[in-house]
Formats: structure tokens, sequence, C-alpha cells
């Protein structure tokens, strides 16, 4: 009975950050809020909605760690720099975009790619200059 109700807080929990996520979204678009602001909500909007994790979910625990851990973090610090009646009035207009799906950004998947794509590189060089040095 108690896991049902623990999963049950688990998922309203989650609802809301995505809530918020799309109200952060609309909010670093505003005018009313302060540079430093919209910087943080970017990068966390950026990151959430990127199709790529910087920390791909294969990899064990570390793969979950962005979703549970970071992008929750990043949510509430931006909360916290945002007035609370922009959060609101942007929270009520995520509701009507929320329901048309959330937008990709491309552009950070790719420089995911890219980082990995280097550091595959990277790992390859030093095993080759093992492998025949």
């Amino acid at each position: 009975m108690e896991e049902a109700t623990a999963l049950t807080k688990l998922k309203n929990y989650a609802r809301k950050l995505k809530r918020d996520l799309f109200a952060l979204y609309l909010s670093y678009k505003d005018d009313r809020v302060s540079w430093y602001a919209k910087l943080v909500a970017i990068c966390v909007v950026a990151y959430a909605f990127s199709p790529i994790d910087l920390i791909p979910d294969f990899i064990p625990i570390l793969g979950y760690l962005d979703d549970l851990i970071i992008v929750p973090l990043g949510i509430s610090l931006t909360l916290k720099l945002i007035p609370a009646h922009i959060i609101e009035e942007n929270r009520l207009k995520a509701d009507e975009l929320r329901q048309n799906g959330k937008p990709k950004n491309w552009f950070v998947g790719t420089l995911f790619i890219i980082i990995w794509i280097l550091l595959a590189y990277w790992v390859g060089k030093i095993f080759y200059g093992v492998m025949y040095s």
C-alpha cells in the first residue's frame, strides 16, 4: 500500500517537473526575466529537450543520473531565479504547449554527438598508442 502511494507521489512530482520545464521554456523568451535567469533557463531547457543525453541511458546507473538528479536540480535552481508571477503565467501557457508535444533541441543533440565522437577518437588514439608502441 505504501509503495503505491510513493509511486503516485513520484509520478506527480515528475509531471510537475515536466510542466515546470515547459514554463521555463516560455520564461527564457520573456522580456521580464533577467539575463542570468534566461542563461540558466536556456541551458536547462536545451539539455532537457535534447534528443541525446550527455550520459547515455544504457550506461548503468550513470545513464539515468542526469534524468533523476541533474535536470530536476537545474529546474529548481532556475525556478528560484525567475519571479513567481512570471512562472505562474507561463505554467498556464505551458499546459497548452505541452499538449502539442515537447520541442526538440537538435543543436544540443548534435553537440553531444560531437563530444562522444571526440571522446571515442581520443580513447582510440590512446589504445592505438598503447598497442603499437
